[in-house]
């Protein structure tokens, strides 16, 4: 369901595409439709600068600078292009989980965030597989349902991985997937389930950019929600917390919302939203954490 709405979006952006190819060659010739075309297919990234330029703003705490903001735009507009355009639509299901059997590795849960599904990770999946690290990737649905409804799956997935590496796994959320993380803590934590949470961009407070989305789980994820009050309520019972944010997230603002009180908040200055799932630092203090006894 989520790589088919996806796949229509895409559709979508093709139609505008040409649309406006048709428009501008009425208009002016080849010149005119060339650049009509590429400016309506890509109306999104276009659209998506002024996001950027809004946390100026917004982040007071953190505040960008202004190329900073302008070269996060630049690189995210790719990453955009990289997740939307190919890896979630076509590539979703190209990298299998992988559970070896007993090789003594600890295991890692990775967790998507607001419509996105497990295509998010096909960076890391092969990665991971090449080192031996056992790991699940899941799809969260419904696309758009209540994020406490994610907890069953994931309480299955970290059973599997409890079963096949006989040690905690590891969880690694971006997004929207570091409050489904909590909340399945709610429902099915307990000590020593979990080797630590690790959450990239995930809004913890709340994020000012949820109020423009009608959806059910993008309303729990505003900044002062009800719900979010009532999992805040559970903060001391989590376990080891790595939250990694930026000052150039300009889904998750303002930054700060993505910290945690207690856990080790890692500053990363200058990244989208995306790009956090694919940093390299991230990466490598991730692969550090699930070689941990």
């Amino acid at each position: 369901m989520n790589a088919r709405l996806q796949r229509l979006g895409l559709l979508i952006r093709t139609l505008l595409g040409l649309s406006g190819v048709a428009l501008g060659w009425k208009l002016g010739g080849w010149s005119t439709a060339l650049c009509l075309g590429l400016f309506l297919g890509n109306l999104r990234s276009v659209s998506m600068l002024s996001l950027f330029l809004a946390l100026a703003v917004i982040n007071r705490q953190h505040r960008p600078g202004a190329f900073s903001l302008l070269q996060a735009w630049w690189c995210e507009a790719w990453a955009l292009e990289r997740s939307f355009g190919w890896r979630q639509p076509f590539a979703s299901q190209f990298h299998a989980d992988f559970l070896p059997a007993a090789t003594g590795a600890r295991g890692v849960l990775l967790l998507h965030g607001f419509s996105c599904n497990r295509g998010l990770w096909n960076d890391w999946m092969p990665e991971l597989r090449r080192f031996g690290l056992p790991h699940i990737a899941l799809t969260l649905e419904p696309i758009h349902g209540s994020i406490d409804s994610y907890a069953e799956a994931i309480e299955q997935a970290v059973v599997q991985l409890e079963t096949a590496t006989g040690q905690p796994p590891l969880l690694l959320a971006h997004s929207m997937g570091g409050l489904a993380s909590r909340a399945w803590w709610r429902k099915y934590g307990r000590d020593g389930r979990v080797h630590g949470l690790v959450t990239l961009g995930s809004p913890h407070a709340g994020t000012v950019m949820a109020f423009g989305a009608p959806m059910l789980n993008a309303r729990q994820m505003r900044h002062g929600s009800s719900w979010l009050q009532a999992l805040s309520q559970d903060l001391n019972q989590l376990p080891s917390a790595h939250c990694f944010f930026s000052d150039c997230d300009q889904i998750v603002c303002p930054a700060e919302t993505a910290t945690l009180p207690g856990a080790r908040n890692v500053f990363l200055p200058g990244r989208g939203h995306l790009q956090l799932v694919d940093d390299p630092q991230v990466r490598r203090e991730v692969l550090a954490l699930l070689r941990e006894n």
